[in-house]
C-alpha cells in the first residue's frame, strides 16, 4: 500500500493536556505543533476550537494560513462539536460552537469538521430527529466546502455502526460517520461489519492501538491509555484492510493518539512516535 497522508488529529501532538482537563489548550503553541508534526511528516493536523481562540488571540488568521502553508500541511480538522441534536442551554452553547467552528474553518480550509453524541448523554431524542439535525448541519458546513464525520462512541448514545448509519444517511452528500479503530474496537464491533458502510458514508478513520484490557472505565480508557499502532492489542492490518475493501477514498488518515504516556514526551518524540508507528502499520495492508 502506498504511503498515506496523515494528519494528527488534536490530541496526539496537544502536549500534557486531555478531553475534560480543566484547560484543553495545549502548552504547545501552534507554530511549535504545526513545525513539529511538517518534520515529522504529517500533511494534517486537528484542532479543538478552545485552542484555537487562544491562539488567535497572538495571531491572524492570515498568519496561521501562512504556517500551514509553509509546513505542507494540506489538511485541517476542527473537533469535537456535541450537543448539535439538543435543546436549551445545552444548544445555546453549542450553536455558539458551531458558528465559530464553521466561520473560522471557512477561513482556513477546513475539510472536516467532527462531531459526536455528548459521552453518557441520554436525553429522549430519536435517531430520526437526530438525522434531521444532522442533515441541517450538514447543509451548513457545505456552505464552506467540508466534511461532517460523526464519530460513533462505545460510552455515548450513538455507539454502533447501525444506529450511526441511521443518522448519516440523510442524503446529503458532504455527510457521514468517523471511524476510529479503539471506538470499534471496545464498543466490540467486529472490523469485517465496516464493509456494511457505503464509502461515501465513511468521512474519517483514526488510528490508534490499546491494550487488551480496559484500563477503569472506558472513558478512562480512552482518554489516557490509547498507545501507539503496533503496541497493543489490535489487528490493525485487519481493519485497514476492511476500511480498503469499503472503499474509503479521503484524502488522508487521521491518528488519535490520547495517552497519558505520549502526552509527557516533547513535541518532537511525540510528532515523530505517532508518525512513524502509524506509517509502518500500512505496511502489512494488501495492496
Amino acid at each position: 500500500m502506498n504511503k498515506p497522508d496523515l494528519l494528527a488529529a488534536y490530541w496526539t501532538l496537544a502536549g500534557n493536556v486531555y478531553p475534560g482537563a480543566p484547560t484543553e489548550i495545549s502548552p504547545f503553541t501552534l507554530q511549535q505543533r504545526v513545525e513539529a508534526a511538517s518534520k515529522a511528516g504529517w500533511k494534517g493536523i486537528g484542532l479543538v476550537l478552545s485552542d484555537l481562540q487562544a491562539t488567535l488571540e497572538q495571531n491572524s488568521l492570515a498568519t496561521i494560513r501562512q504556517l500551514f502553508k509553509d509546513n505542507d500541511i494540506k489538511y485541517f480538522e476542527l473537533e469535537i462539536l456535541l450537543d448539535w441534536y439538543l435543546t436549551g442551554e445545552d444548544r445555546k452553547v453549542s450553536d455558539y460552537e458551531r458558528s465559530k467552528m464553521i466561520e473560522l474553518g471557512a477561513e482556513l480550509g477546513m475539510c472536516n469538521l467532527k462531531i459526536g453524541a455528548k459521552p453518557f448523554e441520554n436525553s429522549p431524542n430519536s435517531l430520526e430527529n437526530m438525522a434531521e439535525e444532522f442533515s441541517k448541519l450538514c447543509k451548513e458546513v457545505a456552505q464552506v466546502n467540508a466534511n461532517v464525520a460523526l464519530e460513533i462512541m462505545p460510552f455515548s448514545r450513538l455507539a454502533t455502526l447501525e444506529d450511526g448509519l441511521k443518522v448519516v444517511d440523510t442524503g446529503d452528500s458532504n455527510g457521514g460517520l468517523c471511524l476510529d479503530i479503539w471506538h470499534l474496537a471496545r464498543g466490540n464491533i467486529d472490523f469485517e461489519k465496516i464493509s456494511m458502510v457505503p464509502a461515501h458514508l465513511i468521512k474519517s478513520v483514526e488510528l490508534n492501538d490499546a491494550a487488551e484490557e480496559i484500563q477503569g472505565d472506558l472513558f478512562n480508557d480512552s482518554t489516557h491509555h490509547r498507545k501507539l499502532c503496533g503496541q497493543g492489542s489490535y489487528d490493525i492490518p485487519l481493519f485497514l484492510n476492511e476500511i480498503k475493501k469499503a472503499g474509503f477514498n479521503q484524502p488522508y488518515y487521521g491518528v488519535e493518539l490520547i495517552s497519558q504516556e505520549q502526552r509527557i514526551l516533547t513535541l518532537d518524540q511525540m510528532a515523530k512516535n505517532a508518525y512513524e508507528t502509524t506509517i509502518s502499520a500500512f505496511n502489512s495492508v494488501v495492496a
